[in-house]
């Protein structure tokens, strides 16, 4: 820093900075005739950069590799105009068309390793055709008779694809069929294929003077069939794929390129599939029920609104199916489950999306006791089953890595005495919870343990915010909290020895909530009062609060029987179980903010080749 007591440096003539012009680029105050030559030599290196980038690339004189080695030298405008312009020509002969419909797969790509990996070096299998498809990674080339292509096929419920490499020489193209040069000539990186041949091992040289078996299981290819080009350059060294907003943006090219991206997607299913299997086999029932409502309900949170046209009515997408499924249980469904999605108008941030996937189900003559067994039997099986142990890691944001146990028993955590253990303060008695009196009280306690809660400062959303600061914030392993205030579970069965709390339970792993259940409020009368407390929550300003559902009440008063009701996010329990920190990556295409600088994104194939529309038919009157 220049030492405060020199002398300041003098100010220019007032007449001299009058005359004097903004660059704009650098900042500087110059000359006008200065600015001028600036201005016209920017002109002159802005038309020049223009007309090159223009210009097509100029051509190689390195001869042609069968593996095209020289197009690596393209930058991906490039390789794509070249590539587009390319199949553009294979289309208009029937013969080269580079999109058939159709081609016969019957061998079972992942049986491949384990039913060939007994060859030996130089051996093959030759009895046995198979045709199998996938994209091609890598290709590369020893001189023109020999090809290597490293392909992957496709996911299924078995694996997230076989990586196997194809031998592709002269001498193994069948009499008659499409020459050699014919079969590869315009096949490249990133093409989908279809391979006809047998298995072998191949036989290195340097490999098999060592006296070692060496070699690759590979399939030797009789017939190279392009099924599909790549028009794009796919991601390499020199133009990775990593930017987190363009993986989201792109999620197909992110599957495509990143085994990791594919494989939780995969897991993913298999966990549905086997939440799917454990509510069958106990003889629950999966059911449907509407994604618009006319009230918002089952759930504290905002909807989104959206309107029905022919009727004029606004209607809400639903932010749970909870009332409809209560509703089946007073139609004699004694054990129901639903998979699929809610929407809450909510922030999208690292554990949020406001389109989430979820399980509810509802078990007559159960209670929440029964259903927190049944949680821990579930859970805890699933994680045994997916990863092959009940102890998993989770990586957070920070790098801060948790070892958390699944196996049950899980603990158990009762709120409110958790709660005075961490503020040292005694609480009101459960029944005054809801009270003008706890209200000022819980202001106090906030502001003693320096947490902030948002408005409006409702008993409920305080004692929500001290849980989450004293109670959440320890639950790593799998944790049960229990025994909430009523007035923070509308939906909820009364405590039937604790007046003023209720029959509720919330499970929390690596600090974040993954399911939450209660013994079901099946008593009509009090079920309207709640609904009415809800009403005047929402008067205070929770936008997040019910509203009185005259429709569920008239079915309570048909008899709901004592039920157990729980619901568990998809999405959540995906993101602890993969290790990822960011729900986008559980999601097959997360929701995304509006996309910036639209302007700049490059032509279409079809406006690269001036391909014309169709004429329209005209409709007569």
């Amino acid at each position: 820093m220049a030492d405060s007591s020199s002398t300041p440096a003098p100010a220019p003539p007032t007449e001299e900075v009058a005359n004097l012009h903004l660059d704009e680029v650098t900042g500087e105050r110059i000359s006008k005739t200065e600015l001028k030559k600036r201005q016209k030599q920017r002109q002159k290196e802005a038309a020049k950069a223009e007309k090159a980038a223009a210009a097509p690339p100029k051509p190689s004189s390195k001869p042609k590799n069968a593996a095209g080695e020289e197009e690596k030298e393209l930058n991906p405008n490039q390789y794509y105009e070249i590539r587009t312009r390319h199949i553009n020509e294979l289309l208009k002969n029937p013969e080269t068309n580079p999109y058939p419909h159709k081609f016969e797969v019957t061998y079972d790509d992942s049986k491949f390793f384990e039913e060939f990996s007994h060859l030996k070096a130089g051996e093959t299998d030759e009895t046995k055709e198979l045709r199998l498809a996938g994209r091609i990674f890598s290709k590369r080339a020893s001189g023109n008779k020999l090809i290597f292509y490293d392909i992957t096929t496709s996911a299924d419920t078995v694996s997230i694809g076989t990586k196997i490499q194809v031998v592709c020489q002269a001498q193994l193209v069948k009499e008659g069929g499409p020459s050699f040069e014919k079969q590869h000539e315009n096949i490249r990186r990133g093409d989908v294929i279809g391979i006809i041949g047998h298995a072998g091992r191949t036989n290195p040289k340097t490999r098999a003077a060592e006296g070692s078996e060496g070699g690759t299981v590979s399939i030797f290819a009789s017939e190279i069939v392009l099924l599909s080009p790549c028009l794009h350059m796919l991601p390499s060294v020199k133009f990775p794929f990593a930017d987190p907003e363009q993986r989201a943006r792109m999620r197909y090219l992110d599957m495509l390129w990143n085994d990791r991206t594919r494989e939780v997607l995969w897991q993913r299913s298999r966990m549905v599939r086997y939440i799917r299997d454990f509510f069958h086999e106990r003889r629950f029932i999966e059911v449907e029920t509407p994604m618009m409502h006319a009230i918002a309900g089952g759930a504290t949170a905002l909807p989104f609104i959206t309107h029905h046209n022919d009727l004029d009515i606004d209607m809400y997408m639903r932010v749970a199916p909870e009332l409809f499924l209560k509703k089946m249980i007073v139609g004699q469904f004694g054990k129901v489950f639903e998979l699929g999605k809610n929407f809450r108008n909510e922030g999208v941030d690292l554990t949020h999306n406001p389109e989430f996937t979820s399980c509810e189900f509802y078990w007559a003559y159960a209670d929440c006791y029964d259903v927190m067994k049944l949680t821990e039997e579930l859970v805890s099986g699933l994680v045994k089953d997916l990863t092959g142990s009940y102890k998993t890691k989770f990586t957070t944001q920070h790098g801060e890595v948790y070892d958390v146990n699944w196996e049950a028993p899980w603990r158990r955590v009762e709120m409110i005495p958790e709660l005075e253990n961490a503020t040292g303060e005694k609480f009101p008695p459960f029944e005054e919870l809801h009270t003008d009196a706890t209200n000022e009280f819980l202001r106090k306690v906030c502001k003693k343990m320096n947490v902030e809660c948002t408005p409006p400062l409702t008993n409920a959303r305080m004692i929500d915010k001290l849980t989450g600061e004293f109670i959440e914030s320890t639950c790593v392993n799998p944790t049960f909290i229990l025994e909430h205030p009523q007035m923070m579970s509308p939906l909820a069965k009364y405590h039937r020895s604790k007046k003023g709390l209720c029959e509720r339970f919330e499970a929390f792993v690596c600090k974040k909530e993954i399911c939450n259940a209660y013994t079901e409020l099946n008593n009509p009368f009090d079920q309207r009062l709640r609904f009415e407390e809800q009403a005047r929550q929402k008067d205070q300003g929770d936008d997040e609060a019910q509203l009185v559902d005259e429709s569920f009440l008239n079915a309570l008063e048909y008899g709901l029987p004592p039920t157990g009701g729980w619901g568990l996010g998809i999405d959540r329990l995906a993101m602890f179980i993969t290790n990822n920190y960011a729900i986008r990556e559980v999601l097959a295409f997360p929701f995304l903010r509006e996309e910036k600088n639209q302007s700049s994104k490059e032509k279409f194939a079809a406006e690269l080749v001036d391909i014309q529309p169709l004429p329209v038919e005209g409709i007569r009157k």
